[in-house]
């Protein structure tokens, strides 16, 4: 039987590389056929906001998004008028991909992630119809408006096509990324069968709204660690994963690591933690770990294993490159 052939692939861009290098990534992936890149926002490094209007600038076709920005540190208003000016910017190529954000950081920053499923839901809600240019007034728990409406007097008038996708990883927040959300951007650092767990409580969230799982869109993302020398490409990946089973627990929680594993890497990496310490730690992350949670290797390597994700449920990679990025467009260009 012939191996099926996938389309969709988007990249994914956080802040390994400077942000100039990041607008010709995203103008050769246009150019190689990628669909999307998407900025990441997670730790206090780099926000997604400004790298997103600089990949817009240069690019006239792909779209852009978030991957992840939190709904807890920008007000309902402020993060409406964003969306709507990066509309401006690329019509109808922005993506809000948003997330609850993780500890210890959102506690570091003083932010009490208190009922973050009841946050996310009022977030969205508001979002969307401040996108639809309603006029609102709402009381919530977590946001109070009167009379709120987006205040468009040069540009365009119109409601804006921005999908609102939920960056979501444990089974409450995926239930209810079904139920109110465009789509899941299903997280990385997990096992491809991670993803049955997800599809159930997608679709469960689904059912919920009266919908099917197919209308809820389920890119991934994936770590890439593509090199012709598969040790190389392992220890590109070994290190990124050193610093987020020990920083991101809820990621370390769903990759399926071993306690005593994440417990060794968090004892030597302190916050921010410095490239020694990593380099100190990576000998506690295994290949055969790097090898089930990332997509790394030769190019036929990380093609097989990206084929895994999309065969346990995800409908677009949203490839992280470590390594020669234009290789791992090249890798991809085309579909796979």
């Amino acid at each position: 039987m012939a191996e099926t052939k996938y389309s969709r692939v988007a990249l994914y861009l956080q802040d390994k590389h400077p942000i100039r290098d990041g607008m010709e990534y995203a103008r050769y992936a246009e150019e190689k056929g990628f669909e999307a890149v998407w900025q990441a926002e997670s730790r206090l490094v780099r926000d997604a906001i400004v790298p997103m209007a600089a990949f817009a600038a240069v690019t006239q076709r792909i779209k852009v998004g978030s991957g992840v920005i939190n709904n807890w540190t920008r007000n309902i208003g402020l993060l409406a008028a964003t969306f709507l000016t990066l509309d401006d910017l690329a019509p109808d190529r922005i993506i809000c991909g948003i997330g609850a954000w993780w500890d210890p950081l959102a506690r570091n920053v003083g932010i009490d992630r208190k009922r973050p499923l009841a946050a996310m839901r009022e977030t969205i809600e508001l979002l969307r119809r401040l996108l639809d240019l309603e006029n609102v007034t709402y009381e919530g728990e977590f946001h109070q408006l009167r009379g709120v409406e987006l205040d468009v007097v040069h540009g365009r008038k119109e409601p804006r096509n921005v999908p609102i996708m939920i960056g979501a990883t444990g089974p409450q927040m995926l239930e209810m990324t079904g139920e109110i959300s465009d789509g899941c951007v299903l997280n990385y650092c997990v096992p491809p069968d991670y993803n049955h767990m997800a599809l159930e409580r997608l679709e469960a969230g689904a059912k919920k709204a009266g919908r099917t799982l197919d209308d809820v869109d389920r890119p991934q993302l994936i770590v890439c660690s593509v090199h012709e020398d598969r040790q190389v490409a392992l220890d590109g990946a070994r290190e990124l994963l050193t610093q987020y089973l020990a920083q991101q627990p809820h990621i370390a929680q769903a990759s399926g690591v071993k306690k005593d594993v994440v417990e060794k890497i968090q004892s030597i990496l302190g916050w921010p933690a410095t490239r020694e310490q990593v380099r100190q730690a990576m000998h506690f992350v295994p290949d055969d770990l790097v090898m089930r949670i990332t997509a790394s290797g030769t190019p036929e390597d990380v093609k097989k294993k990206v084929r895994e994700y999309m065969e346990n449920g995800a409908t677009c990679p949203i490839l992280y490159p470590l390594g020669d990025v234009k290789l791992m467009i090249d890798t991809f260009a085309g579909g796979f």
